[in-house]
């Protein structure tokens, strides 16, 4: 019993000898070659230069009358809108909290131009869009290092300010008309999104807003129909620049600070 409480003891001392070998000439690896610094703090951009948008669009269709008498049925159509493309103005700020060297929260606040384009039976295009203000709340998971690229998803909430209608018979004759604070859609426009940043240079963003993005129980002016029974799920995808403000600082000073923040 001893001898193999002896052999365990060698073996155990044996390993430990070796781990703590590994662990001091990979930091004697990494001294040669410091990790980079990442930042606690700091306020960037949030441009989304371009925003191609559609829509699902659940609506009523043509009547149809019954074949034996008793009035018309009235179907639902259900389309994928045309795609639109908006690069004015979308714009923000974003508010970046790195808790490590691999994640990291942020919010922010910006000014969006969203919508999505539709053609209807009689042949008539309409367009209509939302200037939105919003925050985003998000989790980064990757390289928080000045230049690093790391993947980003979270929520957020828009407040419709502006609403916008257009309607095209042909190219040249159109008409439209746009409100303040339109009841034309619901108070507030909840969102999803996810995307990645490539070395705080560029970002890819894919949005979508689960709730109906326009209000079906609104009244329009006269000659423009209403939104009875339209039920429109918008989805985003944006090309961004979200570039950090002020120079980069060194918010790890020491190789054991930095040694420690890798493994947080």
């Amino acid at each position: 019993m001893k001898k193999y409480l002896l052999l365990s003891l060698l073996c155990i001392s044996s390993l430990t000898a070796s781990v703590a070998y590994a662990q001091q000439a990979s930091d004697s690896g990494s001294a040669k070659k410091p990790l980079q610094p990442i930042r606690k703090f700091y306020v960037g951009t949030a441009t989304d230069a371009g925003m191609f948008s559609s829509a699902t669009i659940q609506k009523p269709g043509t009547p149809v009358l019954n074949p034996g008498g008793g009035g018309y049925t009235y179907p639902t159509s259900n389309t994928i809108g045309i795609l639109r493309f908006s690069y004015i103005i979308n714009f923000g700020f974003t508010f970046n909290f790195n808790l490590a060297r691999h994640f990291g929260l942020y919010t922010g606040i910006d000014l969006k131009n969203i919508g999505f384009i539709e053609k209807n039976s009689s042949d008539v295009t309409i367009k209509r869009r939302t200037y939105n203000i919003g925050a985003p709340i998000g989790i980064k998971i990757g390289n928080m290092a000045a230049k690093g690229s790391y993947l980003f998803f979270g929520g957020g909430m828009d407040l419709p300010l502006n609403y916008k209608e257009k309607y095209f018979v042909v190219r040249n004759e159109k008409s439209k008309y746009n409100q303040w604070f339109s009841s034309a859609t619901p108070v507030t426009m909840p969102y999803l999104f996810a995307g990645f940043d490539v070395r705080n240079m560029a970002s890819l963003k894919l949005q979508y807003y689960p709730g109906n993005f326009l209000n079906p129980n609104y009244t329009t002016n006269s000659g423009f129909p209403s939104n009875t029974g339209y039920d429109v799920h918008l989805m985003v995808v944006s090309i961004g620049f979200p570039m950090p403000l002020g120079k980069h600082k060194d918010m790890v000073k020491k190789h054991v600070a930095d040694l420690n923040t890798a493994t947080m």
